[in-house]
């Protein structure tokens, strides 16, 4: 079996062979700092989660190197501090431990490596240097800009010819800029704006050459992977990798960034992408109180990572109820103690297929159901295959029966288990009056009762 990735590069998918085997890199980029992440920000970190972990089975945990940015300084940053009266690293480390959480409680792995723009300063700094030094940068009344004639490939990753990429980026016309598509690499900041000291004078980075410095400073280049959502395709990763390249190669265009470039399509709300300047975003934070959190991953992974995805309270009740079904196979074997075995072939053909979840989680249901119909020793394995299966892409990690009881207060587990103990008493003295009694208090408070030779289990019904 061979791993094929689809790459923005090519516009093909491609066997993936990484440079050094027992040194896989891949870089994502990360979030910006400043509020709540919607679930549209989560599509990028979950499914380059299942790659980060399908790599990691294919070459070992400490052979894959995964580097996630952190955007700790920005206009919205700024903002927000001056609207609190608070340094900016009030609100980025407020927000970055919401984030990491949020995505914890998506069964998101967290990268090997998170750095963070402020602790890569001298860095950025230093490879702004390199690119005025190479002729790719230059200096103009306190800003830096990079030089997009400098470099022969600008355009090659997002495939746009120079005028639609200057119609379609957001540029601003400065009469220091020597061609309109050039971009600023620092520039001064403003009253009451974070500052550094640079060779240019005070100020700050510009976004692009962030991610360029952090990926050079984490992996080094060329990295195996870059991902990201296609809405970073261009500008920022098309300038990010022409200020890469040029900051450390004489002949740029003839050099490698990224051998494979991997972006993820848009989670719309409607008819339009989410968006927070738009509002109409759901926020990660106020679902996962509403939703298990891997109910959520599931929904997110329903469609094939390139496609958009419209996000509704349906989907993530049809995702709910897709986890019933592979958590009920495992209740209902639950004597069963699964042997010591891996992901099956057809799964893991599936997510070597370009990373194709629809067609994992279709096996998935197949393991589900030859478990509930193996006999014997049969059933031992394939538990074990459906559990590694579905380990692998982030899910059954939980107890069947907690997942069964998730939502429920600690009051009303209380109160039930109480009951549940009652009504088995009951039954054990044949007092049929007193176990019926009971069990419609149970009805009562919406909980299902299956009983079983020891005893009893219970969940929360489905609503109709």
């Amino acid at each position: 079996m061979t791993l094929n990735l689809y790459d923005t590069m090519a516009r093909a998918k491609r066997p993936f062979i990484p440079r050094d085997p027992k040194r896989v890199t891949m870089y994502v980029c990360g979030p910006t700092v400043y509020n709540y992440a919607h679930i549209g920000n989560a599509r990028p970190v979950v499914a380059f989660d299942v790659l980060f972990r399908l790599l990691r089975h294919t070459y070992g945990a400490d052979a894959v190197i995964y580097a996630a940015n952190v955007t700790d300084v920005d206009d919205k940053i700024n903002r927000k501090a001056a609207e609190e009266g608070v340094d900016i690293s009030v609100i980025t480390d407020r927000y970055l431990d919401i984030y990491n959480a949020d995505m914890s409680v998506l069964g998101a792995l967290r990268p090997t490596h998170q750095p963070r723009a402020t602790q890569t300063m001298d860095a950025i700094i230093a490879m702004i240097g390199r690119l005025v030094r190479n002729n790719a940068a230059y200096a103009a009344e306190g800003h830096v800009l990079f030089n997009t004639q400098a470099y022969a490939d600008y355009g090659k990753l997002s495939g746009h010819p120079m005028e639609d990429m200057i119609a379609g980026a957001r540029v601003d016309v400065a009469p220091y800029k020597q061609h309109p598509a050039d971009f600023v690499l620092w520039k001064p900041s403003k009253e009451n704006e974070p500052v550094w000291d640079s060779p240019w004078g005070p100020g700050r980075p510009g976004w692009h050459i962030e991610c360029s410095a952090m990926i050079e400073q984490a992996l080094g280049l060329p990295i195996d992977i870059h991902g990201g959502g296609i809405d970073l395709l261009f500008p920022h990763h098309e300038n990010e990798m022409a200020q890469g390249l040029c900051a450390g190669h004489e002949h740029a265009q003839d050099a490698e960034y990224a051998r494979y470039w991997m972006h993820n399509g848009f989670l719309n709300m409607g008819a339009e992408k989410m968006s927070k300047s738009v509002g109409n975003v759901a926020l990660v934070h106020q679902l996962i109180e509403q939703a298990p959190g891997e109910a959520l991953r599931w929904a997110l992974l329903v469609g094939q990572y390139r496609a958009p995805l419209d996000w509704t309270d349906d989907l993530i009740e049809q995702s709910k109820k897709a986890l019933d079904r592979l958590y009920g196979a495992l209740r209902r074997s639950s004597e069963v103690k699964a042997e010591a075995t891996g992901p099956s072939v057809a799964f893991l053909e599936a997510l070597e297929d370009d990373l194709n979840t629809p067609a994992a989680m279709a096996e998935l249901f197949a393991m589900a159901t030859a478990l509930e119909t193996a006999r014997g020793e049969d059933r031992a394995y394939a538990k074990g295959e459906l559990l590694a299966s579905a380990n692998l892409m982030g899910f059954l990690f939980a107890d069947p029966e907690y997942w069964f009881q998730a939502g429920v207060s600690d009051e009303l587990r209380e109160k039930v288990d109480g009951l549940i103990a009652d009504r088995v008493a009951a039954r054990a003295a044949k007092d049929w009056a007193a176990a019926d009694r009971i069990r419609g208090e149970l009805t009562a408070l919406n909980i299902e009762v299956m009983d079983n030779p020891t005893g009893a289990t219970w969940r929360i019904k489905e609503q109709a």
